[in-house]
């Protein structure tokens, strides 16, 4: 069965974009060029890789499936910019990919290529996913995403809004967000049961964190919004993270500028990062951890 007609698989979350608009308007975003590298994160039957193919320097196609990925090896065997790797993109060593296909456009004249990342992300990998591409190893210049809806409201929420969470103070602290467009629920087949919207990610470039803030705010974020009705010196007391005296907590509040009586849905991303330091700079480090 070719990957025209393949079926998907309710088990690796396949729902297949079918719309021609909406695979345009993805590749426009992605903008791939002789000077990039494109990853594409699940291409399924192809839907954006011959596009993709033949705009992009080089195109590192990485397909679980093991139906879809023999398709895509044998459409594109005969084709030097492509390469196809048959892999879970959560364990696979992406950056090794991308990085020598990186290296031969760069001697290929190619001046500083740039990685850039597309794919259609499913529901129960989404979060993991966003930060493993996200990863500074990675280094790629844009990510644009198709994810669901709900997800991508989260992504791109405001502070004090009901979808604002870790979720979006985890990104927001590594990369700049953008909400492109909307995707109803009929231009995929099978139909999902949900929309679907195409955010658009730009990595800080130089990174606001290094490694151990990014776990730092990742530790402190969880503790928050897992108690997101509690004031954050109530969290940063009985949070086992943490486990601060009241008059320890409010210190650290302060010397982050935030009230004592804040709750964690009020803070802007750059404050967590604030709030974080200050946690690291005590001189007893996060989680009863040693220097």
């Amino acid at each position: 069965m070719s990957a025209a007609h393949a079926r998907a698989k309710r088990s690796l979350g396949q729902n297949f974009l079918v719309d021609p608009n909406q695979q345009r308007r993805i590749v426009a975003a992605v903008a791939p060029g002789p000077r990039t590298v494109v990853l594409e994160i699940g291409p399924g039957r192809g839907a954006l890789t011959e596009q993709l193919a033949a705009a992009a320097g080089r195109l590192v196609l990485v397909e679980l499936d093991d139906a879809l990925a023999a398709d895509l090896s044998a459409r594109y065997h005969d084709r030097a910019n492509v390469r196809v790797v048959h892999a879970n993109a959560l364990a696979a060593p992406l950056e090794e990919f991308t990085g020598q296909a990186l290296a031969e456009l760069a001697g290929a004249g190619q001046a500083t290529p740039e990685l850039r990342v597309v794919g259609n992300i499913p529901y129960n990998i989404t979060s993991p996913l966003i930060f493993r591409l996200l990863e500074p190893e990675l280094g790629p210049e844009r990510i644009v995403l198709m994810v669901q809806k709900e997800v991508a409201e989260r992504i791109a929420a405001s502070p004090g809004s009901s979808a604002y969470g870790a979720l979006t103070v985890g990104v927001r602290t590594v990369a700049g967000v953008e909400r492109l467009f909307h995707v109803g629920r009929g231009a995929f087949r099978p139909v999902p049961g949900v929309d679907s919207a195409v955010v658009r990610l730009v990595p800080h470039e130089p990174p606001l964190l290094t490694a151990a803030e990014r776990r730092d705010v990742r530790v402190l974020t969880r503790a928050a919004f897992g108690r997101r009705r509690k004031q954050l010196q109530k969290t940063l007391r009985s949070a086992p993270e943490f486990a601060l005296d009241r008059a320890d907590a409010v210190a650290v509040l302060d010397r982050a500028g935030v009230a004592a009586e804040a709750r964690p849905e009020t803070l802007a991303p750059e404050t967590f990062i604030d709030l974080a330091r200050a946690l690291r700079g005590r001189e007893r480090p996060l989680g009863g951890e040693s220097r």
